[in-house]
């Protein structure tokens, strides 16, 4: 695996310093979401080839890859006013990152309402579903056009919450263009944290060739909730997803998450002994 970390979990420093203190803990690559880079911008009028290509030669400089570029919007979004922006939107990112040098563009999957907020019967419903779908083909026919890859994010509190909805999304939609993110913890709620691992087997064993990329988080489960938190700092162990890792996706990019300046480079290092393991298995 190529271990990475999110950019705006890291340390505060102008852009390019930060890119240095990224590689300088050991990762090589980044997930970014340019509207949380600080100074910069994620305006669809903003997204020109010049500002790509000066993102591009940054992370060069710096020998880091763009494992992924984030565009978290809301694809099942009722008001059909902000879909369209949300879809146009999606296409700039598409533009930008067959520029930039981005191994895909990422997004989660929505929920059926304007706020973007979770209700279990509707985000769960077939209806949802659908309009997810229907949504985001013409995303996933840019992308084609644009030789890009979109990667989708199972979420529990999403449309598309478990790996049964994403293989019915992939096979609907029928894209080489079109993959998935594997963030095992996202599969998770309440009512599954005790049958995690077969939760993560499941999504292994339907996805498996369509994961493009992998985000790494702990997490606990409370009374009400999951909490998530940097690798190494709560219950999760990482064996079978390593190992996965390691016999079917060599070199794939895997971004950590949920990690702060300080705890790092220790949840790299959580993740190589699992791997490390892994290898000399």
């Amino acid at each position: 695996m190529q271990i990475g970390i999110r950019f705006h979990d890291t340390v505060e420093l102008p852009f390019e310093e930060r890119l240095q203190e990224i590689k300088r803990q050991g990762f090589s690559c980044t997930h970014i979401a340019l509207s949380k880079v600080p100074g910069f911008t994620a305006d669809t009028t903003a997204l020109t080839p010049g500002y790509a290509m000066y993102m591009r030669d940054a992370f060069r400089r710096a020998d880091l890859d763009v494992a992924v570029l984030g565009c978290y919007l809301n694809l099942a979004n009722p008001n059909q006013q902000q879909l369209k922006a949300a879809q146009e939107k999606y296409k700039a990112h598409i533009r930008f990152a067959s520029i930039m040098g981005a191994g895909m563009v990422g997004t989660e999957t929505g929920a059926p309402n304007e706020t973007y907020s979770y209700d279990k019967e509707a985000c769960h419903s077939k209806e949802a579903l659908e309009t997810f779908i229907t949504n985001l083909k013409p995303v996933v026919e840019y992308a084609e056009k644009m030789g890009v890859i979109v990667a989708i994010e199972p979420v529990y509190r999403h449309i598309v919450w478990n790996p049964k909805r994403a293989r019915e999304v992939l096979d609907r939609i029928e894209s080489p263009n079109l993959q998935i993110i594997f963030d095992p913890v996202n599969l998770l709620w309440t009512d599954n944290y005790e049958q995690r691992y077969e939760v993560f087997e499941e999504a292994m064993d339907l996805l498996k060739d369509d994961i493009c990329m992998i985000h790494l988080k702990d997490c606990v489960c409370t009374e009400d909730k999951i909490v998530s938190m940097g690798c190494g700092l709560g219950e999760m162990d990482y064996t079978s997803i390593v190992e996965f890792a390691t016999k079917y996706k060599p070199y794939i990019h895997a971004t950590l998450e949920d990690t702060k300046p300080d705890n790092a480079v220790a949840a790299r290092q959580c993740i190589e002994s699992y791997e490390a393991k892994a290898k000399n298995k």
